[in-house]
């Protein structure tokens, strides 16, 4: 009996107290390996994404976020607005200055004008020797008696001379000034113009902004050196027996004997002119500086900033300035002309064409340096350097330099000077330098055409360098 219970109880025993093969146990320890490593990649990749802040939404975060992400944009950002406010201070301070300085306390300088005394008489000599007397201050007329003997031709010589520049006003005493005044006296001519005696020459169009402070000055000096002369005269005159008939028939002879008057030769009469000679000037280099843009924007979002040769991206960047001032020139001509601009008063039909050069010149002079300053100081800190670039030009523009501090004699080789002194010649016939002019403009364009592909070629090169550290950083 007790072998039958042992033999039943033994059939009815569990699966698991049963006698495992060995390749069941294989199995079962490869299986759970298999587990084991992958709770151990689910558990590592937990972790990871644990450890790694996740993006956040786009447009969801504030700008006092306590995240590590956002106080590092924050600290970024007020370093960058801090510092570009710093350099606008410094801008303010140095650059400003530059324009500041050549309106304060300006006309600085005393400015040459001319005595001739073409009568020889009473009336010549003391004209002269009060005007002569004069002492020239700061920014006044330093008036120089020259003899009548060194005009040959007369008034039309010295008028071709003031026009030629040679000095910036003249004051004469005309032929048969005292003269004239004695017969006057003597015939009782109520005819007698006492404005003819004396005349005062200049020429408004060579820089409309000295000329009428200038036309003040110098009206209110001949207004009392002819009331000086008028009260002697006057006092001469008490004695006259035909006293009473040059009251009753000519009372200008006795009140006012000796008068002057004026004459501009080359009047600034065109008021529009003055948005080509001064603050078109400005808007000249704002276009020049938006084909810039433009042009540096087009090799980005074509890629053929990084893809040409060297030699190629220099020329493309070259002949794309040529072609776009040249005809953003023309334009900026024709809107002259819309606005009835004369180009032909002293060059005729050549006028127009002359001022389009002119413009495309002096964009190329202007632009050009833009376009190297972008090469070598980037899109962040190229509108600096137009800043600099536009004072410097325009702070020679406003008065001759010949009245401002000695500093600003740069000007004569700067390109705005040179455009200005340009368009005066074509619209009003002042001086003709325009050989001189474009030979300054042609020369900055010359200093441009070999500053460029020397600055492309530093930046290319910086640019490789880069990309061959970043190459080696991959492979490691």
């Amino acid at each position: 009996m007790f072998h039958k219970y042992i033999a039943r109880t033994s059939c009815r025993r569990p699966s698991s107290l049963l006698p495992i093969p060995p390749m069941s146990l294989a199995k079962k320890s490869s299986h759970e390996a298999v587990q084991a490593g992958e709770h151990d990649s689910v558990s590592h990749a937990t972790t990871a994404v644990v450890d790694d802040e996740p993006a956040p939404r786009p447009f969801s975060g504030r700008f006092r976020d306590k995240t590590p992400a956002a106080a590092e944009a924050r600290k970024v950002y007020i370093r960058t607005v801090f510092g570009g406010m710093f350099a606008i201070c410094l801008v303010i301070f140095v650059v400003f200055s530059i324009y500041w300085g050549s309106v304060w306390r300006t006309p600085r300088h005393p400015l040459l004008g001319w005595v001739v005394d073409f009568d020889g008489g009473a009336v010549g000599q003391a004209v002269s020797n009060a005007l002569g007397a004069i002492p020239s201050g700061r920014g006044g007329v330093r008036w120089t008696v020259v003899p009548a003997s060194r005009f040959p031709g007369g008034i039309a010589q010295l008028q071709d001379e003031i026009v030629d520049e040679k000095a910036w006003y003249a004051v004469t005493i005309n032929r048969g000034a005292t003269t004239n005044l004695s017969a006057a006296v003597a015939a009782v001519d109520a005819a007698y113009n006492s404005s003819s005696a004396i005349t005062f020459f200049g020429s408004e169009a060579r820089n409309e902004n000295i000329y009428r402070i200038h036309y003040r000055v110098v009206t209110a000096q001949l207004d009392a050196i002819t009331f000086q002369f008028n009260l002697g005269f006057l006092r001469n005159m008490s004695s006259a027996n035909n006293l009473p008939q040059l009251l009753s028939t000519a009372p200008a002879l006795v009140s006012r004997p000796v008068y002057f008057t004026s004459v501009n030769l080359r009047p600034f009469d065109v008021p529009v002119a003055s948005a080509v000679t001064f603050v078109g000037l400005i808007y000249l280099l704002i276009l020049a500086f938006f084909i810039v843009n433009v042009s540096a924007a087009a090799r980005q979002v074509s890629t053929l900033e990084n893809t040409l040769t060297l030699r190629s991206l220099v020329t493309v960047r070259l002949m794309t300035s040529v072609f776009a001032y040249f005809f953003v020139a023309l334009f900026y001509t024709l809107l002259s002309r819309a606005f009835q601009l004369p180009f032909d008063r002293h060059y005729g039909r050549a006028g127009f064409v002359i001022f389009w050069m002119l413009n495309f010149i002096g964009m190329l002079a202007c632009g050009l340096a833009l376009e190297a300053a972008l090469t070598l100081l980037t899109i962040h800190f190229v509108p600096f350097f137009l800043i600099f670039w536009i004072i410097c030009n325009v702070s020679t523009c406003v008065f001759p330099i010949a009245t401002l501090p000695h500093i600003y004699r740069y000007g004569y080789v700067f390109p705005f000077y040179n455009i200005a002194r340009a368009v005066r010649s074509i619209v009003f016939g002042t001086k003709n330098q325009l050989g001189v002019n474009f030979a300054v403009l042609f020369v900055w364009t010359l200093i441009s055409f070999i500053s460029i592909p020397i600055f492309q070629w530093w930046a290319r090169r910086g640019a490789a360098r880069a990309a061959a550290n970043a190459q080696r950083g991959e492979k490691l």
